[in-house]
């Protein structure tokens, strides 16, 4: 079930132009793509973290070209709401990013994230090049080792591919309707569950939202 139903079944706005994963920059930035449900409270948290860039919402491990909100929440497409996030490695390490990310969702759901639900909301760690993929399996490994979660982790590591930006009214959408963004993120349950699941970790590394 989408959880825009409610609030935008009537929304006709403007697309986002697709485009491939971001590429470091002269300015040594590099790039981390991470699903994590709802790419509205990704992105939030994200922002806060010192030495993030930029972040964008976007669709992403699917094989529909240029996918709709529409297309991708009704399933099929492969593709999951995700969030690349652009930061600089000087600032914080893509190991850092891992951590915070495991602990602002819920790995253990492999059917969706809090209150949605289906293929588009689940988690997955896109990694670009095979140093990622070692810093990520490592991450999910010792996480698993852990026992710190009651239940098996069962986010997938996936090969980064083309990166589709969402449509612009979900770009940065905390910021541009904080009342309903906060509504949407209380009534869906996200952050009593991340407390659930991670009890004193639960957010570590994400900052005021």
């Amino acid at each position: 079930m989408s959880r825009y139903a409610s609030f935008f079944a009537a929304s006709m706005l403007t697309l986002v132009e697709p485009h491939a994963i971001f590429a470091a920059t002269d300015e040594g930035f590099a790039v981390a793509t991470f699903a994590g449900g709802c790419f509205w409270c990704v992105e939030s948290d994200f922002d806060t973290v010192p030495g993030v860039v930029e972040t964008i919402s976007g669709y992403t491990g699917g094989t529909v070209e240029n996918p709709t909100y529409r297309q991708v929440t009704k399933g099929g497409t492969g593709h999951r709401e995700a969030v690349q996030i652009r930061y600089d490695p000087k600032q914080v390490s893509y190991e850092r990013l891992l951590h915070i990310f495991w602990r602002s969702v819920d790995p253990t759901d492999d059917g969706g994230q809090f209150c949605d639900r289906g293929e588009s909301y689940q988690t997955a760690i896109f990694v670009g090049n095979e140093e990622e993929r070692r810093l990520a399996e490592t991450s999910r490994e010792m996480l698993q080792d852990s026992m710190v979660l009651d239940a098996p982790v069962v986010t997938p590591i996936e090969p980064a591919g083309v990166f589709y930006p969402a449509e612009d009214y979900h770009q940065d959408y905390y910021t541009k309707n904080p009342i309903r963004y906060r509504f949407y993120r209380f009534s869906c349950g996200r952050d009593s569950r991340v407390k659930q699941v991670w009890g004193g970790q639960a957010h570590e590394g994400i900052g005021r939202r």
